[in-house]
């Protein structure tokens, strides 16, 4: 591996590639902690301390989180990437209902270009109205709970739609910067970005558990954090692969078809996206907590839905889960629509006949794989639950959910990428 890693950079093409985006990745990194105009640093970073170790401080971990912790320190990418992925995620299940949406996407490429100029579009608009909320808070002191030092030096109108243009053009920023990585690095430039941000904070995260718990539970969670990686990296892997084969047929004189392939299936056919809606889901009644706190019902939210531990809370987010990886995994893979493709191009399953029936195995061997599937995203995502049970980690506890799932997959991507152009000029991957 270290020798094809070398050869990778005595290649001229993709040592420029990859040199290229560590350069992108410096940049953003560097975005992410430069503060906005009118934003008092000392006090930002006294009340980031207190909202920390606050119970409310779960409303904004997941944007935080995407952020690489730029949002709590209110820099020009404070936002990070996450409009984007609400966009991306918008557009992906208005293809489904939307007709002239669902018309674009069997276009071809000419279709999708112009649904990611709608993401785009999106993605700008929710920028927009996340910077307004965050710089509102901000200002009228509700963003960092418990906290009453002012984190802005005036609040006048003026330097307020600075700060909220600021946080918009550095999401728009963001959105470029990915998409140059794309076209002229190595990756997927979106899901490297967030690999970034997350990675950022697993240093300072793993030596607060050392703070506070000492070398014996740090040791203990590196470990077991290892352990879980290996154990994530295999599932990632896992796949069913359905056997395809197509019938020889003649086109003038020439003979096409008579090949075999295979319908990759997936364990985790949905990928993180289920995490990402039953994480903003259990978000919800903190917030109506936040802003009723008098009633019976918030203080029994307080009680129950902010602690990660709290049994009802991880019930409550594994049933979630569950029930989004089905809904995802249903509007993303079509049996029908596959069926029939295959149907019209003469494709069939060994045994199987083509049509109905087919289309009837595929949701068979869906279903039986997507089971299976929601139960390891459930118990992933579970992991920082437990560790808050067992050494009160969970705001600071990097192996688990949706970080440790994003890393994994887009380094098992990136690699991927990496060994298929080094093939095509050395015929020598990563794994020989």
């Amino acid at each position: 591996m270290l020798s094809a890693f070398a050869n990778a950079f005595k290649t001229p093409d993709l040592r420029m590639r990859m040199l290229f985006t560590l350069g992108i990745l410096v940049v953003f990194r560097l975005g992410s902690v430069i503060p906005t105009p009118n934003v008092d640093v000392g006090a930002v970073d006294q009340c980031r301390t207190q909202a920390e170790s606050s119970t409310m401080a779960g409303l904004y971990s997941l944007v935080n989180l995407f952020s690489g912790g730029a949002l709590l320190q209110l820099a020009i990418f404070a936002l990070g990437i996450m409009p984007y992925i609400t966009a991306s995620i918008i557009l992906q299940l208005l293809v489904v209902v939307v007709p002239r949406l669902e018309a674009l996407k069997k276009e071809g490429a000419a279709g999708q270009n112009k649904i990611t100029q709608y993401t785009r579009y999106l993605t700008l608009v929710l920028a927009v109205l996340n910077s307004t909320a965050f710089v509102t808070l901000a200002v009228n002191g509700q963003l960092f709970p418990g906290c009453a030092t002012p984190v802005v030096f005036s609040t006048d109108i003026f330097p307020v739609v600075v700060m909220v243009l600021t946080m918009t053009a550095g999401t728009a920023l963001v959105m470029w910067l990915g998409e140059l990585i794309t076209e002229r690095g190595v990756g997927n430039g979106m899901s490297l970005l967030i690999f970034t941000q997350i990675a950022a904070t697993f240093p300072t995260s793993m030596w607060s558990i050392q703070m506070q718990n000492g070398w014996v539970p740090f040791i203990l969670v590196l470990v077991i954090g290892l352990l879980v990686m290996a154990g994530v990296v295999f599932m990632e892997l896992g796949q069913r692969r359905i056997p395809v084969q197509y019938a020889k047929r003649m086109v003038g004189r020439r003979m096409f078809g008579g090949s075999t392939t295979y319908i990759p299936l997936k364990v985790n056919q949905a990928g993180v996206i289920p995490v990402i809606f039953a994480a903003s889901m259990m978000y919800i009644p903190s917030l109506y907590a936040q802003f009723r706190p008098d009633s019976e019902f918030s203080r029994w939210i307080i009680a129950n839905f902010t602690t990660g531990g709290h049994p009802v809370y991880m019930v409550t987010l594994f049933l979630l889960i569950v029930f989004f990886t089905y809904f995802y995994v249903s509007i993303t893979f079509d049996p029908v629509e596959v069926a029939d493709n295959m149907k019209k191009y003469g494709g069939f399953i060994p045994g199987i006949r083509a049509g109905k029936a087919t289309e009837k195995y595929l949701g068979f061997v869906l279903s039986r794989l997507t089971f299976p599937g929601s139960l390891y995203l459930g118990l992933i995502s579970l992991i920082p639950s437990v560790a808050f049970i067992l050494i009160q980690a969970n705001q600071n506890f990097p192996f688990g959910g949706v970080s440790l799932l994003i890393i994994v997959g887009v380094g098992l991507d990136t690699v991927r990428q990496i060994e298929s152009k080094l093939q095509q000029r050395t015929y020598e991957g990563f794994l020989r």
